[in-house]
């Protein structure tokens, strides 16, 4: 190939469509990938609905689906969407469509399930060996049926490259959110993510359910402040006694009531704020993974590094090479390269301490 010849991605994002269709999971991906957005410039996706089999297409709650062509649609597309698939338990997917999945992934397709989805796509054999996800009603039965597919039980999604999956319906917005940052970066995901009025990052790892997801109203207003006090200095020490003394309450309260408004401990929350406003600085500063670690609360680079890897599977470095916009990514100020491949084996050492 020509050296400095660019090749412009495949925004054609096609969804399938069938009888018996799951609603609610189509319409997350005609939602983020279907509708013009001209505000978000010229390069945006465009859509199509590929029919599996004849018509009528009916989806739940008494609708036809029109479709823009059949599997042949599959060989034009950069990135395939399979709805939560009918009969998770035993229908079985149409060889026709096994096959259509396997060549578009084979000439570089990307391929992604919401829900029950996943189901259609382990019977291509494409998650042999890899991580996957589903809605953890389903997930005794998807290892069940497919013991060589690894399964997440409890994440909102998997991002095993050009094969990606989500739990249950409403973590394929979560997916389809991850999938717009990583095309467009963040500033165009959150601008989406706006849009539809739903949080603009919850990492793939967050589990798929808390104990309490919705707190009584009286927990949430006496707790609210204090989670604004407890953001505002992420970088400080927060000890659980000082933090009950501050809410006027015992330290045993303090701790079920805690988990009661939130699902997690104090000390559980606070990483995931902390990782949060790290990964919001890593995209929108160039400040150095020191600085970041230590705005944060996290103390060092090595611990920063850490939590990354373990919550997010990534590097602080790496998460910033693909999300952050060019002019986030400055040279570290405080040392030459020398002295941060220095500082990177110190840390890496202390990691490996760990």
């Amino acid at each position: 190939m020509p050296t400095g010849v660019n090749i412009m991605p495949n925004r054609l994002v096609v969804a399938l469509a069938y009888d018996r269709l799951s609603t609610f999971e189509f319409g997350i991906a005609v939602e983020v990938f279907g509708l013009p957005r001209p505000e978000m410039g010229p390069d945006w996706y465009r859509f199509a609905v590929c029919a599996i089999e004849p018509g009528p297409l009916r989806a739940t709650g008494g609708f036809q689906i029109m479709a823009n062509g059949g599997l042949e649609l599959l060989e034009e597309a950069g990135t395939i969407v399979i709805p939560g698939w009918r009969g998770a338990h035993a229908e079985p997917v149409p060889p026709e469509l096994v096959e259509a999945l396997r060549r578009a992934h084979g000439r570089g397709a990307r391929l992604m399930s919401i829900c029950s989805g996943v189901f259609a796509l382990a019977a291509t054999g494409l998650l042999s060996g890899r991580r996957a996800t589903t809605h953890w009603h389903h997930v005794e039965n998807l290892s069940r049926l497919y013991p060589d597919v690894t399964v997440e039980p409890d994440v909102l999604y998997v991002d095993e490259g050009r094969v990606l999956t989500s739990a249950g319906s409403a973590a394929g917005i979560d997916l389809c959110l991850h999938v717009v940052r990583a095309d467009f970066g963040p500033e165009i995901a959150n601008r989406l993510a706006r849009r539809l009025v739903v949080p603009p990052h919850r990492e793939g790892g967050q589990a798929q359910f808390i104990e309490r997801p919705v707190p009584p109203a009286r927990e949430g207003l006496r707790f609210a402040p204090l989670f604004d006090r407890m953001r505002a200095r992420l970088a400080e020490e927060q000890p659980v006694a000082a933090l009950a003394a501050e809410a006027g309450m015992s330290v045993r309260t303090f701790l079920r009531r805690f988990k009661a408004a939130t699902g997690l401990p104090p000390g559980e929350w606070l990483l995931a704020e902390r990782l949060a406003r790290a990964r919001d600085l890593l995209e929108s500063t160039g400040e150095s993974i020191e600085a970041i670690a230590g705005a944060t609360g996290f103390g060092s680079a090595a611990t920063l590094r850490h939590h990354f890897r373990t919550r997010l599977g990534t590097s602080p470095a790496a998460y910033r090479a693909r999300f952050a916009p060019e002019r986030a990514r400055a040279p570290d100020p405080h040392g030459s390269d020398k002295q941060k491949a220095a500082r990177g084996a110190a840390d890496g050492g202390a990691e490996a301490a760990r």
